[in-house]
């Protein structure tokens, strides 16, 4: 059983005294039954839920360090084990973006940049029902079941639910889902409804694998995980089809394994023609199931010379015709023009930067074996300047849909990137799966081609 956060932040706003959105619970068909920890039942066709802010008789006052924020989860969890090997007991938390907390009394290495902390909480928020006869006061946790589903986003959702407090304050709507019917939400989203059957199987595959191996990534909160990009997309499960379906059932409770443990199965929509080795798209290790590799038929790989990191190299990879799996994807290749507003911007909302910046200058410092830019410098007009690395880059220049590009300015403050890819590039590639299904190949031979050495089947 998976738990999974279908709308976190619930009554958020409260806790800076603004008014925040009711929690509207409609049933597909019977009666919802809600239930709080101290008995009170609801059985109604609709439920709605509002919040409200309680004083504390005796304020908290919390001390910590904040490391962050992270663009993703997994260069979180490398800070995170670092700090394990050192000793020093951490917490992954995502109250916005990924940040890592330590105790407020904890000497940290100065290479590790922190933020002190010393929160005063004086207020709590809680949930209330409306009744015909004024509020009525909810404990959590609560619980929720819909016997004909619960209508939620233009979906249907069989659940069942609750609805718990979170590391912050506010409050989340959990779904309690088998992991096969999980898939069932997150198979099509992911790579498409459309897609040939094999390709469906590999996808579900990684999806509860990814799952699997993903069960802490909300510890600190109380459930599993997210239903956005942050983990997998998970939307409405009623939409699968029959093909979807026939696929799941197909490979049940087959993963894929690396040392008897479930292996953290990236994917993306296209690589570009090169895959990625993971330490090109996070700060973490290097596996030896995704390493860097030219995506396509043997005939037209051993064309490619790698590395890519040689920007000539790359260049005639990204210009130069490709018969590469999956090149009919609309961003195998691609074009973007940003200028030096836009990138100010950008770097001021992703708090790089604490005052005005004027960039002038933009530079790739490095890049991976797969011509993977991993360290982007960008300097201002009055001289000073920022260093982008891995996901960061991304997290800044959100209309780059990937990081194998090349930049050149075209007039002064604006720039051209050229590029192949969307996505981090490491693991599968959706498009590549796609045509290699439509050529033939089966489940477990498009598992093989990108996940080497690895073991599909069951959990030992």
């Amino acid at each position: 059983m998976l738990l999974v956060g279908i709308q976190p932040y619930l009554g958020k706003e409260i806790i800076n005294d603004n008014n925040s959105p009711s929690l509207r619970l409609i049933s597909n068909g019977r009666n919802l039954i809600l239930k709080d920890a101290n008995g009170v039942i609801r059985k109604a066709q609709e439920i709605n839920i509002g919040w409200r802010a309680k004083e504390l008789l005796n304020p908290k006052v919390f001390v910590r360090k904040t490391i962050g924020p992270f663009a993703s989860f997994e260069s979180a969890e490398r800070l995170a084990n670092d700090l394990k090997k050192q000793g020093i007991e951490s917490t992954i938390a995502h109250p916005l973006d990924w940040e890592v907390w330590v105790s407020g009394d904890i000497e940290l290495p100065l290479s590790m940049k922190s933020t002190y902390q010393k929160i005063k909480v004086a207020k709590t928020v809680l949930p209330y029902l409306y009744g015909n006869n004024g509020k009525i006061a909810l404990k959590g946790p609560i619980s929720l079941k819909a016997p004909d589903g619960l209508r939620w986003k233009k979906g249907i959702y069989l659940g069942p639910f609750s609805i718990q407090s979170d590391a912050y304050g506010s409050w989340t709507l959990v779904e309690h889902v088998p992991i096969e019917r999980y898939l069932h939400g997150v198979v099509p989203y992911e790579i498409g409804a459309s897609s040939p059957e094999a390709a469906l199987a590999a996808q579900a595959v990684l999806a509860r694998t990814w799952a699997l191996a993903n069960r802490h990534r909300f510890k600190v909160d109380g459930y599993n995980l997210c239903s956005d990009t942050q983990c997998q997309v998970y939307k409405d499960p009623s939409k699968v089809n029959q093909k979807i379906k026939r696929a799941i059932k197909k490979t049940a409770g087959k993963i894929l394994t690396w040392n008897n443990k479930p292996i953290n199965t990236v994917y993306h929509a296209t690589n570009g023609g090169v895959m990625a080795s993971v330490d090109e798209a996070w700060s973490i290790k290097q596996v030896p199931y995704l390493q860097v590799r030219v995506d396509g038929p043997k005939q037209w790989t051993r064309t490619v010379d790698l590395p890519l990191s040689n920007e000539n190299n790359l260049k005639s990879f990204l210009y130069s015709k490709s018969e590469a799996f999956g090149s009919d994807h609309p961003l195998f290749r691609w074009e973007k023009t940003i200028e030096s507003s836009q990138i100010s911007k950008q770097l001021n909302q992703a708090k790089k930067v604490s005052s005005p910046f004027y960039p002038n200058k933009i530079k790739v410092v490095t890049r991976g074996s797969s011509g993977r830019v991993t360290s982007l410098k960008i300097n201002g007009k009055t001289g000073s300047e920022i260093f982008l690395k891995l996901d960061d880059i991304r997290r800044v220049f959100r209309q780059l849909p990937s990081t194998l590009f090349v930049v050149k300015e075209i007039k002064e403050g604006k720039w051209l990137f050229s590029g192949g890819g969307f996505g981090h590039g490491a693991g599968m590639s959706q498009s590549g799966a796609i045509e290699l299904a439509k050529n033939g190949w089966t489940t477990k031979q498009i598992l093989s081609h990108y996940y080497p050495k690895t073991k599909y089947g069951f959990l030992p």
